[in-house]
């Protein structure tokens, strides 16, 4: 019996192991847009496609768990939570969620992105409905109009023109988005009975996603408002600690955390900035590092963070011409500027950079602060792509207005 357990062991450390990661909620598991898990490299001439669907336009990005993927489409004027097998695409379910934006200002359709825990997937639509479908079969668990029952903010100067863009985050038993009224800008929802948990704030809301954080050994949300950021308990709603960054136009990038290092950056002249945040004697102190106005803007696209660097797409209303760009967190020093990619979107796989260009563009390049250097380049679809790409079980799903792809990456 020994010779045999011997031999399985022998066995076992002989063969690779290879780490499969879900990819939840928006900007993955981690929240930060990071996939420890590995991916190929470099890429085929041709990547090898899974599957390919065209669908009307919208602009949110996916959660995958096991061997599904959850995303948002458009249907007749409607806004629907869709299910399908990852990597044939086979539907499995949709569930119309609310009506959908069909301006053409900003682009039509919905631009959130599904969250999975558990049995449960949450959305929140662009006109401020959240809901909680089975994962097995998209039946409506519970959900909140928040523009009827708690004065939602529908009528916010850019959530009026463009509809929001807000994904919702799970911390523990709670759910938690943006989007209510006076005394109710921060809400959290108890996510299996969806009773209100608690809500607090008069912020005017933006389009961007909160970022969850520990920061001075506090679990907290970080909303970036009309007015700024504000740090918010999230057990409780207590808002925790404020920076002014006042804008009167749509902001859409989320705040990043690197340790005690909270960056945020917007677009329309608005500018970037980076502060530390820690915690002594009871309250919370925000000590500005640097503040840049009119640059550094991420105007859709929210950066990762690999080693005190950003790697994200900056500009302002460049929409296809935002240039790649490495800049030191601590200090706002750029250390290179890569290629002309449009205001799409990045996030790091296996240690590299994932850039999903305006235009369909995917580009892996290596997370390097000394210089830019390109691996491999693929363009697969047609139309504009602002939506984040997702990565999970070796399949990279990506999206244009027009249509959706996945890609089969795994490591071999």
């Amino acid at each position: 019996m020994k010779v045999i357990l011997n031999f399985i062991a022998l066995i076992v450390m002989a063969s690779p192991i290879v780490a499969r990661a879900d990819w939840p909620q928006f900007r993955g598991a981690t929240h930060d847009g990071v996939s420890t898990e590995p991916m190929a490299a470099p890429w085929p001439a041709e990547p090898p496609l899974l599957w390919k669907t065209d669908v009307a336009d919208g602009f949110g990005s996916f959660a995958i768990v096991g061997d599904r993927a959850f995303f948002m489409i458009q249907t007749k004027g409607a806004e629907a939570c869709c299910a399908v097998e990852l990597r044939s695409g086979k539907r499995i379910w949709a569930t119309n969620v609310d009506k959908t934006i069909l301006r053409s200002t900003g682009g039509i359709g919905p631009r959130s992105t599904p969250l999975i825990d558990g049995q449960h997937v949450y959305v929140y639509s662009t006109y401020l409905k959240l809901a909680c479908l089975d994962t097995a079969d998209g039946k409506l668990v519970w959900q909140h109009d928040i523009a009827s029952e708690f004065r939602g903010q529908v009528g916010t100067r850019g959530i009026a023109q463009y509809g929001s863009a807000c994904s919702p985050i799970v911390e523990g038993d709670l759910v938690i988005i943006n989007g209510g009224g006076p005394g109710a800008a921060f809400m959290a929802f108890n996510k299996a009975t969806g009773e209100l948990a608690w809500k607090s704030g008069d912020d005017l809301i933006t389009h961007a996603t909160p970022t969850p954080a520990t920061l001075g050994g506090v679990r907290q949300a970080i909303f970036f408002t009309k007015s700024g950021l504000a740090g918010v308990d999230v057990n409780d709603g207590k808002i925790l600690w404020r920076y002014a960054m006042p804008s009167q136009q749509p902001v859409c990038a989320s705040p990043v955390v690197s340790g005690d290092i909270v960056y945020c950056s917007a677009g329309y002249s608005v500018g970037a900035a980076a502060m530390r945040v820690t915690a002594g004697g009871g309250k919370f102190t925000v000590n500005q590092l640097w503040r840049t106005a009119n640059a550094n803007m991420n105007h859709f696209s929210t950066p990762v963070v690999k080693d005190g660097y950003l790697y994200g797409i900056y500009g302002s209303m460049m929409q296809d011409t935002a240039p790649l760009e490495c800049i030191e967190l601590a200090t706002a020093k750029r250390m290179w500027t890569g290629p002309t990619v449009g205001e799409g979107e990045v996030i790091l796989v296996d240690g590299k950079l994932v850039i999903q260009g305006s235009q369909g563009l995917l580009i892996l390049a290596e997370v390097n602060p000394a210089a830019y250097k390109e691996i491999s380049r693929a363009r697969l679809l047609a139309g504009r792509a602002w939506g984040f790409p997702a990565y999970s079980n070796g399949v990279l799903m990506f999206r244009t207005d027009r249509q959706i792809a996945a890609v089969d990456l795994s490591a071999k």
